[in-house]
């Protein structure tokens, strides 16, 4: 049995327009079996946001409400009372992104991650028919986090009807978490805010779609960006790993409060998706792929995990989740190369961690 090494991931968001899917499919699957024999990949389903409206994040998850209708306002996504054409759009894209998985990943077993908009950030950027944002009504938000349950457990058996030997997880995107729980989301109007969500109603809404993730085979992630206050609700929701972005975290990716959260939740076998910022670059010794090692295995260290536990996290890029996006869904910051130089830097920056975890 191959010693256990941390592994390379990303969020799904990748630059390029209409004819790139195939593309950047095959490449993100080919970049990644080509990391070192220290990181241990995990493929992604690509998310092309360029290519304009229904392949942003929102508008994918919102066309998986198979009983909620959306369309585009001028605000974002909203609830409506049929379908038209931007839902159909969405659903295209979605089926051609599905479609050119199944090509890329043929023959393919083992781990396979694919994005969706968690329940909390969705609600907070859907907008109802005729109001505020979905997050203001709790009878409308309960309806909406059922929905996406369901669409969680279909999505996943769409996926594996793809690519039958996926293991699928199920990243909830939640960058807005934080701001939902602290209460300070503007209302429609911009005049006021919206109440603030209680701990143990986050876990209410998050844990019916974990734990459709779970009916339908997959495992579930909920990664919260720079939230880190939202790690004790996600392992109560009861899923089976939490992301935090580690720079955000603070200096050197150093927040006592945070780390020691992390530490609890790793002790209960719930593993950490680190997501680490592009490598700073020097003309004369390249990028510092030590630095961003340190972002991880100092802090790591520090708040007194064993060392051997470093195998058991996966690394992504910081920064490039979904769920927050505008109306439309703007395209991804960078360009295709600059994505592959992050996810090759990335496997360098994991065989660093599984050499210092096997030390």
């Amino acid at each position: 049995m191959a010693d256990p090494r941390t592994a390379v991931s990303g969020h799904g968001a990748w630059p390029g327009g209409e004819p790139d899917v195939l593309d950047a499919q095959l490449t993100v699957l080919d970049d990644l079996a080509a990391l070192p024999s220290g990181a241990a990949p995990v493929p992604f389903l690509v998310q092309l946001a360029g290519r304009g409206p229904g392949a942003d994040a929102v508008g994918r998850t919102s066309a998986l409400l198979a009983e909620l209708p959306v369309e585009l306002g001028p605000h974002g996504w909203k609830l409506t009372d049929a379908g038209g054409t931007d839902e159909r759009r969405a659903l295209a894209l979605l089926r051609e992104d599905l479609g050119a998985l199944a090509v890329a990943a043929h023959g393919y077993v083992g781990p396979l991650a694919v994005e969706v908009v968690g329940p909390w950030t969705l609600a907070a950027q859907l907008w109802s028919a005729r109001g505020d944002r979905v997050l203001a009504d709790v009878g409308a938000r309960a309806d909406l986090f059922l929905a996406l349950a369901e669409a969680v457990r279909a999505h996943v058996a769409d996926v594996r009807a793809q690519v039958p030997g996926a293991e699928v997880v199920v990243q909830l995107a939640e960058p807005l978490l934080g701001q939902v729980h602290a209460g300070v989301l503007p209302s429609f109007s911009g005049f006021s805010r919206l109440r603030p969500v209680a701990g143990p109603d986050v876990i209410d809404g998050l844990s019916p779609v974990v734990d459709a993730a779970h009916d339908a085979g997959a495992t579930v992630v909920v990664h919260l960006g720079a939230t880190w206050v939202g790690v004790p609700p996600v392992a109560l929701a009861g899923a089976d790993a939490v992301g935090l972005d580690l720079a955000a975290l603070g200096t050197g990716g150093w927040n006592e409060r945070a780390w020691e959260l992390v530490a609890r939740a790793t002790e209960r076998g719930m593993p950490l998706w680190a997501g680490l910022p592009p490598a700073r670059v020097s003309q004369c010794a390249g990028p510092a792929l030590g630095e961003l090692a340190d972002q991880l295995t100092v802090p790591w260290r520090r708040v007194g995990l064993p060392v051997a536990g470093l195998t058991d996290v996966t690394l992504l890029g910081a920064g490039t989740a979904s769920g927050a996006s505008g109306p439309g869904g703007p395209g991804v910051a960078g360009t295709p190369d600059e994505h592959r130089a992050l996810l090759a830097n990335l496997g360098r920056v994991a065989d660093v961690v599984t050499e210092r975890a096997h030390a």
